[in-house]
């Protein structure tokens, strides 16, 4: 078996810059291994293997480093860099920089080994949604990108043969390339003029192009999330519009479709529960897919490429989902304004291995190895209690650390067949749960308790408060200044909140005194 620990890698970015940890395990009361000193930055990216380059931005420059070595390969100076992407085996680094004139073209793709620019184009303004503008297949033979009217390819052997052929699509608002492989690309056409929205996919064969290989038209829709599967074989497809007609919510009213390439199914996946769907992702096998939808509490269910429901795993305070990379592990949650509740899920054996909370996260993610899930707490969309945290596969905590201020924080991409299964984890951790707790009776005096037939289910998290909806969108900063510095129910007050807290006694002792004073006379 291939050894996993060293192969893992975490990217942690504060206000001073980035730095490198070396993976988890960590020691207990210790802080990770830093394998680079901090380096100021503004945003950073790896290339999608994540074995090869890390692309940073600061202030005028882009600089490329090599994953394994963490050492310079090249810097670009760039007046007005605003973002910075590797291609997905870190061949090509796209940049966008500030333009004021369409004469100035902003977007560059450069050839990383050579510093040579390949292709240049201007675009006015950025999104994440259009961010890289220009998109790739995982093995990098295929790279397009959309323009007015039209998707336009290009041969990412030769760039400088500009556009090699170009699919038609008059409206065309918003496109995702399959990329494992880069067989199939998708667009999307908004709903206009009594004109319903549709989805449509094309093959990314030259010879093929323009002829629409599925298809799907629905009312109601001015934005879509594209999800493909490993295979592109299978497309989910988010469609959400800003008003829902039914009144039943204040975000708008939000649809699941699926397309399959071979045509076996164009349709609406069918969901048992009325409300939003929250989240959705794909198996690492591209065979089945995960959705958590429904107003709260609401369902989280696994579904078959043919739409035919698998597992249902419960209903709850759940907006997340998270397959590990390996296939066997999900994760369903509820971060933003949800409490943080998690559930730990074995698919493989088809039950729940572990509850906890992971309070005000904004962000997850399973490690390459698939053993370890960690969540974490991110400026600017929260300001205070920034930190990580990293949990075992069953939802135990393993790590926790707080920053003054803490803005992104990433697993080093690997590819999840480096590293080998998980073996009978459950049996392990019965003998060790069941060890502590005999520990802890003899200790105390007391009978040790019966083992269970089950692994462990973690239920001591910190009580973080009551439900809150999704349409609150106070945070904590905002709940001190309409309530006083009151802190979360279970929590620790903030210094602001303790002062406000003794500023308010002292006023109303200083009322108590003037009440007396007046009666007395």
């Amino acid at each position: 078996m291939a050894s996993q620990q060293p192969a893992l890698a975490v990217l942690v970015r504060g206000p001073d810059g980035f730095t490198v940890w070396s993976g988890p395990p960590y020691p207990s009361g210790s802080s990770p291994p830093q394998r680079l000193p901090k380096t100021p930055c503004s945003a950073t990216s790896f290339s999608s293997d994540g074995s090869r380059l890390l692309a940073t931005v600061a202030s005028a420059s882009a600089t490329v480093y090599d994953c394994s070595s963490l050492s310079v390969i090249r810097t670009f100076e760039l007046p007005g860099l605003t973002a910075a992407a590797l291609s997905p085996t870190g061949s090509f680094l796209q940049t966008f920089q500030k333009s004021s004139s369409p004469q100035v073209k902003n977007v560059t793709v450069w050839h990383v080994d050579t510093a040579t620019a390949l292709y240049q184009h201007y675009q006015k303004n950025m999104s994440k949604a259009t961010w890289p503008m220009v998109q790739f297949s995982v093995d990098e033979s295929v790279a397009c990108r959309m323009m007015t009217n039209e998707m336009q390819f290009f041969d990412p052997k030769d760039f400088t043969k500009g556009i090699v052929y170009r699919v038609r699509m008059p409206g065309i608002a918003a496109m995702q390339l399959a990329s494992a492989p880069g067989s199939h690309v998708a667009g999307f056409i908004p709903e206009a003029k009594g004109i319903p929205a549709s989805v449509q996919i094309f093959s990314c064969d030259k010879d093929a192009q323009n002829q629409v290989i599925a298809r799907r038209s629905f009312f109601r829709c001015s934005t879509v999330q594209f999800h493909w599967n490993k295979g592109s074989t299978g497309l989910l497809v988010v469609s959400q519009a800003d008003v829902d007609k039914t009144n039943q919510s204040y975000y708008g009213e939000t649809k699941l479709h699926y397309l399959t390439t071979d045509r076996a199914f164009e349709g609406t996946v069918p969901l048992k529960k009325e409300g939003p769907v929250h989240d959705v992702q794909w198996s690492s096998s591209g065979s089945e897919f995960a959705v958590v939808y429904g107003f709260m509490p609401a369902r989280a269910t696994i579904f078959n490429k043919k739409c035919n429901p698998l597992l249902e795993l419960g209903d709850g305070p759940y907006n997340t989902i998270r397959w590990n990379p390996k296939g066997r592990f999900i994760v369903i949650a509820g971060f933003g304004n949800l409490p943080g509740d998690m559930a730990f899920w074995d698919y493989s054996e088809k039950k729940l291995v572990g509850k906890t909370k992971a309070e005000w996260s904004v962000t997850s993610e399973w490690s390459p190895d698939g053993r370890h899930f960690m969540t974490a707490t991110t400026a600017p969309r929260l300001q205070i209690d920034n930190g990580i945290k990293i949990f075992d596969h069953n939802g135990s905590l393993q790590f926790k650390k707080m920053f003054e201020k803490l803005y992104q924080v990433d697993w080093k991409p690997e590819a999840p067949e480096r590293f080998g299964d998980i073996a009978d984890l459950t049996t392990s951790l019965n003998n060790i749960t069941i060890d502590e707790t005999k520990k802890s009776g003899s200790a105390q005096g007391s009978k040790s308790a019966p083992a269970s037939s089950k692994a462990p289910v973690n239920t001591a998290a910190k009580p973080t408060g009551a439900y809150r909806p999704p349409q609150s969108k106070n945070t904590l900063a905002v709940q001190e200044q309409l309530f006083g510095g009151l802190a979360p129910t279970g929590g620790e007050m903030s210094k602001t909140a303790l002062r406000n807290k003794k500023r308010r006694e002292k006023q109303k002792e200083k009322k108590a005194g003037e009440g007396s004073s007046a009666n007395d006379s």
